[in-house]
This record gives C-alpha cells, structure tokens and sequence, in this order.
C-alpha cells in the first residue's frame, strides 16, 4: 500500500523482509491410537533381550557384561513412554472428541485401538522380568497385575468393539483388508502369552488353574479369529497388489500372531507342571513343540515376503511414518517364540535364529526410533495428515 509517510511505493516483487513462519504443529489433536506402538516396540526390544541372555541353547551367553542393566534402562524408557502416550491420548479424548469418535469411525484406523491393550500388557509384563531388579518383586507384581488387568479388560473390549464397528459402521470397498485389522485380534493373544507369568504369584489351586486356563482361552480366541482374516489379507495382496508405500510396513503385522501364539504355547508349558492335572501339563509341553516348530516355519516364510515387498516400496520412494513400527513389536514376538522354542527343544538352531531376529529388531527399532523423535521435534508427525 501507499500511504502519506511513504510517497514512493515498493517494488511489487519484492519481498516483505519477515516471512511469517508456518506455526508448528503441537497439538494432540492428530495423535492417534497408532502412538502405542511405539511403546510396544520398546518393550519387546527390553524383554526379547532378557529372554536371551539366560538358558537358551544358542542364544546370547548370559554373562554379556551389562546386558541386564540395558534391557532394564529400556523397559524403564517404555514405562515412561506409556505414562507420557497416556496422557496425551487423555488430552486428545477431553480437548478433541470430534477427532476421536472419527478415529472410531476411520475404518484404517479404528484397528489400532487395540495397541492401548498391548502396550499396557507389554510393560506389565516387562514389570516381572525387569522391573523387578529395580522395583522389587511386590511391586513388580502390583505393577504387572494392575497393567495386565487393564490391558486384557480393554483388548477383549476391542476385539468385540472393532469388528462390530466394522460391520455396522465403517463401509469398507471390497477387497481392501489390511493387515492393521489383525491388531484388535492379537491383543488377547498378548494377554495369553504374558498372563501366566503371575500364575505363580496366585494362591495355589483354583487361582492358578483359572488364570492358566483363561489365558488358554485367550489363546483359542485370538487364534482363529486371525485364521478368519488372515485368508482375506492374503487375497487382497494377491488379487490387488502390492499394498500403497506408506502401509507396506503394515505386512509385518501379520508376524504377530505367529510368533506371540508361539510365544504363548511355550510359556504354558513352562507353568502348567503343578498347576493342572499331570496329563494336562504334558499335553501342553508337547503342543509348544508340535504347534511353535510349524508356525515358526510359516512366519519365516512371511517374514521373507514382508522384507521383499518392503524393500520394493522402498525403492519406489517409501518415506517414514509411524506404520514403520510395525517392524519392531511382531519381530519381537517371533524372538521370543523362537527362544522358547530353544528352550523346549534343546536344539541350538533355535537360539540362533532368535538371536538373529533380535538383531534385526535393534535395527529396527533404532531408526524407528530416531526417525520418530525427530518427526515430533519438527512437529511433522503431529501436523493434520495430508489430504
């Protein structure tokens, strides 16, 4: 403009000399449930590792100088994490409860509801095999009972709620599954695997019989309800292709299952003696063998096809974003249920593998983990998603 002060105008192409800056993105209103799974991530990298380093045929040596006291100090990071995510979300629910109820209604992201169940499950359960070192046992078992109490009410609620949504209220195009829907359908799976690591902190008896049987339960429940989606995953990448760029990490999810229902057989063969009828514990002693050894092989079989299109995407431009984490908390199941399976069978192969696939979760989680700290210093990965 030309004003009294100012007879001679400015040049129309030149530049006002302060540019207002775009405003930083820090609000809560775009953190969605997906931001559990970074918790879930760091836990498994915390517990994977303790489960290593003691009695399992070629595993890691359990006399590695310090290898306790780090998985400690990152379970301890993901205890923080959760505290830090929940009250966020809490945030998120009182200040932006549009956003949330479309969230429910987001057909792609309503499965992710059921990350709150296993990140609470994931450090409970952390609780008893770390925690403990630092908190003590009675703690640790208060801490774990409360976290696992929460997170298997809360998964048995989403496996319920999330599929009826998707029924009655999301309109989802045929042939468009995902693996992002088997997430409410692990979650029990996460609560059979780690509930009997407070059977024996129960009264002897019926106590501990309920809590082993229930989680068996769980077992069957998650189970079949993957057997029923998985085939439909499976079609839709056969008969539409490759999954978009950005979800491509998301075929790690299917690895979950595999190794958490593996996971899961083990530790109630490692409870089960004293706690049910003698036949019962022998009979699940064998099933760890003869059901970890098969789906073991199947989820190597998957693993190979996820790295294969994941390296495809990548080369066609794949940029980082939060579904990157799927590549931490399912292999971290299949570590755990390859050591177990090491355990069980004495056969050093196992141990190997699970040492190698724990590798692999360090990579993982270490750029997962950097790319997120520095999405959320820029305030890119709080920014409204691009339409």
């Amino acid at each position: 403009m030309v004003t009294a002060a100012q007879p001679l105008p400015l040049p129309a192409t030149r530049p006002h000399p302060r540019q207002p800056r775009q405003p930083r993105a820090t609000s809560v209103r775009h953190l969605g449930p997906n931001w559990y799974a970074p918790v879930m991530g760091t836990a498994i990298v915390a517990t994977a590792g303790a489960g290593l380093a003691g009695g399992v045929p070629g595993g890691l040596p359990g006399g590695v100088p310090g290898l306790r006291t780090a998985c400690t100090t990152v379970w301890a990071l993901s205890l923080a994490m959760l505290l830090a995510v929940l009250i966020a979300r809490t945030l998120h629910w009182i200040h932006h409860r549009d956003q949330a109820r479309a969230h429910l209604l987001d057909p792609s992201m309503a499965p992710f509801y059921g990350c709150l169940s296993m990140a609470l499950l994931a450090v409970g359960g952390g609780a008893m095999t770390l925690g403990r070192d630092w908190i003590g046992v009675p703690a640790a078992v208060t801490l774990d009972t409360v976290l696992f109490g929460t997170g298997t009410a809360i998964g048995l609620v989403a496996a319920v709620a999330v599929p009826y949504l998707m029924v009655v209220r999301h309109r989802i195009e045929p042939g468009r599954a995902t693996p992002v829907w088997l997430l409410p359908l692990v979650a029990p799976m996460v609560s059979a695997a780690l509930g009997p690591l407070l059977v024996p902190h129960l009264p002897a008896g019926q106590p501990r019989e309920t809590l082993l049987l229930a989680c068996l339960a769980m077992f069957g429940m998650s189970i079949v309800a993957v057997l029923v989606v998985l085939p439909m995953i499976v079609a839709r990448l056969i008969t539409e292709g490759p999954l978009p760029l950005a979800l491509t990490p998301a075929l790690f999810l299917v690895l979950g299952p595999l190794g958490q229902s593996t996971t899961a057989a083990g530790m109630f063969a490692d409870v089960a003696p004293g706690v049910v009828p003698a036949p019962y514990a022998r009979g699940l002693g064998v099933l760890a063998v003869l059901y970890g050894v098969p789906v073991m092989g199947f989820a190597l079989l998957w693993l190979a096809l996820a790295v294969a299109m994941t390296l495809r995407a990548r080369r066609r431009g794949m940029g980082f974003a939060m579904t990157w984490w799927a590549f931490t908390f399912p292999v971290g199941t299949c570590v755990s249920g390859a050591a177990g399976l090491a355990r069980h069978t004495g056969v050093a192969a196992f141990g190997g593998l699970a040492v190698a696939l724990y590798v692999l979760l360090l990579a993982a989680w270490s750029v997962a983990a950097v790319r997120t700290a520095r999405g959320l210093v820029s305030g890119e990965l709080l920014a409204a998603p691009r339409r």
